[in-house]
């Protein structure tokens, strides 16, 4: 396979993953970083990594909106429930250290 189709194909990939969680609005972060060792956050975090490494100026607040598909501040108010003890207990025995 060629460079060109690789990055093709991992681009199609990254865009079903962020639309597969744009549609998972009922799976919190915290239930994420408890499962698999990162989450929303982490996503957009490397997404604007990425950008920096190219010489591209990107803020939290915009890579984060490319990953939530609205500003994240308006994502949390429609969707994010407070964590349960049990959710917390478990994030500070998993927590990555990215």
């Amino acid at each position: 396979m060629d460079d060109q189709t690789r990055i093709e194909l991992e681009a199609a990939a990254f865009r079903r993953l962020v639309n597969h969680l744009r549609e998972r609005t009922d799976v919190q972060n915290i239930d994420m970083m408890n499962l698999a060792g990162f989450c929303r956050n982490c996503l957009s975090n490397w997404y604007r990594d990425a950008a920096e490494e190219k010489g591209i100026d990107m803020d939290k607040e915009s890579s984060r909106e490319i990953v939530y598909g609205m500003p994240y501040s308006e994502w949390k108010a429609k969707h994010q429930t407070e964590a349960s003890d049990a959710q917390k207990t478990a994030f500070d025995v998993n927590k990555p250290a990215h």
